[in-house]
């Protein structure tokens, strides 16, 4: 068990030196103008270790599967009796605060500038998106009886369609160029009203059907 521990310890280091080599390049020349060869030289490991680990070159990128499958994750998860809308809410109110705490939104920009330079990480991006909303009408199912799938499948469209508005205005709201942790945090606060807005909005439209 001991030694299994220590394997498993290794994978995850080797993963991570991967996933950080990797975004370090994308950032920085593209993520079309960097090869999965020059990823595996760059953390010197052989171009196989890099695919043990991450089956396509856009997992390279997206290598943090949360986005797609917590919102799911979430439901499944949440306390007996509280509304699907405050659950997501909750998630995803979490989630932004977890990047700022991490320093993931210090490059934020550059990380969305990077996806619309890139026809492929685009199409993953829509893809992913897909995912997150089969997935969450899912969980939505499982947890509810009585939800039929098409409502199941609405509130999972909702969703990912208030999540993609909120990353336009994450955004907009971050600082182009690397910021302080005071900028970060107005940042983080802004957005965080943001999306208190938009779920009362979501909230309200659902009350009148």
């Amino acid at each position: 068990m001991t030694e299994l521990g220590r394997r498993e310890r290794k994978k995850q280091l080797t993963r991570q030196a991967i996933s950080d080599v990797a975004t370090r390049l994308f950032m920085a020349r593209g993520f079309d103008g960097v090869t999965v060869a020059e990823v595996a030289a760059a953390a010197d490991v052989a171009v196989q270790t890099v695919f043990n680990h991450f089956p396509t070159k856009e997992d390279l990128f997206f290598d943090d599967a949360s986005w797609v499958t917590g919102p799911a994750e979430a439901i499944r998860t949440a306390p007996p009796g509280e509304p699907p809308l405050a659950t997501l809410l909750r998630h995803y109110l979490a989630a932004i605060r977890q990047r700022h705490e991490l320093g993931y939104l210090a490059t934020w920009p550059r990380f969305n500038q990077t996806i619309e330079g890139s026809s492929a990480l685009l199409a993953r991006v829509r893809q992913n998106a897909q995912t997150m909303e089969d997935l969450l009408a899912e969980a939505l199912l499982e947890r509810d009886a009585a939800m039929s799938p098409l409502i199941a499948r609405l509130v999972a469209a909702q969703y990912g369609a208030a999540q993609k508005v909120l990353e336009q205005e994450l955004a907009r709201l971050m600082p182009a160029e690397e910021a302080s942790a005071r900028q970060l945090a107005r940042a983080t606060k802004d957005l965080e009203k943001a999306i208190d807005e938009v779920f009362a909005a979501l909230g309200a439209s659902g009350a009148e059907n």
